[in-house]
């Protein structure tokens, strides 16, 4: 794809954003390929994602943050311009269950997900034959249950000597640590085998069977330090019925699992989310 800017933008809804915007862009020579826009007249608050041909500006990355600088002032935005040449860097994080391990690295070595994997850390060395087929380097972490924090102090280091972008937990089976909730806010990407908020916690799908469901689903969200409470990026679902067991009902469900997680992924590498409090506006 040739190379785009790609701004996004959240600001108290007021008459003319639009149009400066459009206008700052236009008279710099700017090619806009795509807008987007959303206001929330419950909050008051309006959302923008614009993807800009780079070569059409007469500057660089920094000089058009330098020269947007003073629109995003005078209407007190919350602000990003991303380059789409910038591959993220994407540290993925996970158990035993390989199903949508292996899904993300599939749609990596495909190239239809457009970002670099560094490492992949596990708390156990089930997957590390399959992760290193991808040339991947893999990191086991045990977790001693009497001292979990060691091992949260080393899945830290890691994730700051990778320089890690994003976090993405592919059916990793601990919970983080506030402390690691707080230090990479709306970069660490979960996938809940679960439509919550309904059946939160562990065993969903056992839960989901016990109480005779017709739908069982999935939620990708960002990791906040309430369990499985953070702001949703995506959902989806699957019909069953009452001649599913469990067993089947999570096999069903991990098809949906694999969806679920990689639209959120590429959602988030292409810098299609907004956050809003405890909610997401997605530009999908």
């Amino acid at each position: 794809m040739e190379r785009r800017y790609r701004l996004l933008l959240a600001c108290p809804d007021r008459v003319g954003v639009v149009a400066m915007v459009s206008n700052f862009i236009s008279s710099h020579g700017g090619s806009i390929t795509d807008a987007n826009q959303h206001s929330d007249p419950s909050i008051g608050w309006f959302f923008m994602r614009v993807e800009i041909i780079a070569c059409s500006l007469p500057f660089e990355l920094d000089g058009l943050r330098d020269a947007f600088l003073p629109i995003a002032q005078s209407f007190k935005m919350e602000w990003q311009i991303t380059d789409s040449n910038q591959p993220k860097r994407v540290v993925l994080m996970a158990s035993r269950e390989s199903h949508c391990l292996a899904d993300l690295l599939y749609r990596f070595h495909s190239k239809e997900l457009f970002c670099d994997i560094p490492c992949v850390i596990s708390n156990h060395n089930d997957l590390r034959t399959m992760v290193e087929w991808h040339d991947i380097p893999y990191h086991h972490v045990p977790v001693d249950k009497d001292n979990k924090q060691d091992h949260f102090d080393t899945i830290k280091s890691l994730i700051n000597e990778y320089k890690a972008d994003v976090i993405v937990l592919a059916r990793y089976m601990q919970i983080l640590p506030h402390e690691l909730c707080e230090t990479y806010p709306h970069q660490i990407i979960n996938i809940h085998h679960s439509f919550l908020p309904s059946f939160a916690g562990a065993k969903p799908y056992h839960q989901a069977h016990d109480r005779g469901v017709k739908l069982i689903g999935a939620t990708c969200h960002y990791v906040t330090q309430d369990l499985d409470e953070g702001p949703i990026i995506d959902q989806d679902v699957i019909r069953i019925s009452h001649r599913d067991q469990p067993g089947d009902m999570v096999r069903l469900g991990r098809d949906v699992e694999k969806s679920v997680l990689s639209r959120g992924l590429r959602w988030h590498l292409e810098d299609r989310i907004l956050v809003c409090g405890n909610k997401t506006v997605v530009f999908n």
